[in-house]
């Protein structure tokens, strides 16, 4: 791997323009949002605390804006990623405000993906673990002068859409987004500069590091006790980009995979046990991963800093695993995540005597 391209002047300054401009914006919201009446209901969970400021994916979302605007060409694909993330924010941040239907906000996240596709992101194949690739371009036709790929389509979609509502399941404990999506991203980085790659990753990696600026800038603001809140319009937002980046410019799902193998488990956990239980998928509940440490006795702090040094841990392992071993380390993070489940099961039933 060429980490060195990583101290590339332009690279370092679309990262530190990132940095900078959220943390201003960020000081700008906590002074301005109060006027505008953009706080949090702390009531509405049963918390006494004052108000704080809310909604402070927009400083995100402005920030990744005049960056891309001022490092990254705007190729079709990437004008695809920006209307789609718009669409995404603007839904998430009304959302925020009036509280959508969650049907409503399903089918913008699904019209985001096929917007994506329709500008020509997406999956075309998968490496096979056991050698070769598997492709995705049986089924295909011509839309706006592009090609769908049906099978790659789908699986963009469904994908784009599950890990943004992953990533605003996983956002229930200040700091505890921001910080892993900063290591996400930072990977994501990391893995792109690889040597020897078919397709250019120049803007993945400019994409990634800024967005690494953004989250390590708004994670001042945002780790425990937090001065602001990013909302559903900052998980969403973060979520959708972090599903963007694993098929731009070539797949990195795996990788994904395995450096959010924790909240994306416990996503799909939440989904099938609130189906069996005859409940919405969408309906909120205490019962994430976060909350069973909080449940267990750890503090917010304890539980923000566990699940970036395993972030941080399986992230560093995935730079240097081959296909197959990847499944390998996704098989462990699944057994890993049940053994955890399990002492956090019995360590709560000691501290609740």
């Amino acid at each position: 791997m060429s980490f060195s391209l990583l101290f590339t002047p332009s690279f370092l300054l679309a990262g530190f323009t990132g940095f900078v401009l959220t943390f201003v914006l960020a000081l700008l919201a906590l002074w301005l949002f109060p006027k505008l009446k953009l706080m949090d209901r702390p009531d509405r969970y049963g918390l006494t605390r004052a108000a704080i400021p809310y909604y402070g994916g927009l400083t995100m979302f402005i920030a990744f804006l005049i960056s891309v605007f001022l490092f990254i060409p705007l190729t079709k694909s990437f004008v695809g990623v920006l209307i789609a993330l718009t669409l995404v924010v603007g839904m998430s941040f009304a959302d925020d405000r009036w509280m959508l239907p969650p049907k409503f906000r399903l089918g913008g996240q699904v019209l985001a993906g096929l917007i994506v596709v329709i500008f020509g992101v997406g999956i075309r194949s998968f490496t096979n673990p056991f050698g070769g690739v598997i492709l995705l371009d049986q089924i295909h036709f011509h839309l706006f002068g592009g090609e769908i790929l049906v099978l790659g389509a789908i699986f963009t979609i469904l994908w784009i859409v599950f890990v943004v509502n992953s990533m605003n399941f996983f956002d229930g404990v200040p700091g505890l987004l921001s910080g892993v999506s900063c290591l996400a991203f930072f990977v994501l980085c990391l893995l792109s500069l690889r040597t020897g790659q078919v397709i250019d990753q120049t803007q993945l990696v400019y994409m990634s590091l800024i967005l690494t600026g953004i989250t390590g800038a708004f994670l001042i603001f945002d780790f425990p006790t937090p001065k602001i809140l990013m909302g559903d319009t900052g998980s969403m937002f973060l979520g959708f980009l972090l599903a963007v980046s694993a098929v731009f410019s070539g797949g990195k799902v795996a990788t994904v995979l395995i450096v959010l193998g924790f909240p994306l488990l416990d996503a799909l956990w939440s989904i099938m046990r609130r189906v069996l239980s005859g409940q919405s998928p969408f309906k909120g509940d205490l019962n994430h991963l976060h909350h069973r440490f909080l449940k267990s006795g750890y503090s917010e702090r304890q539980v923000v800093l566990i699940m970036y040094s395993v972030s941080a841990f399986f992230g560093g392992l995935a730079l240097f695993l081959t296909s197959f071993q990847k499944m390998i380390a996704i098989g462990a993070i699944v057994f890993s995540m049940i053994l955890l489940s399990i002492l956090l099961f019995f360590r709560r039933k000691r501290h609740s005597v």
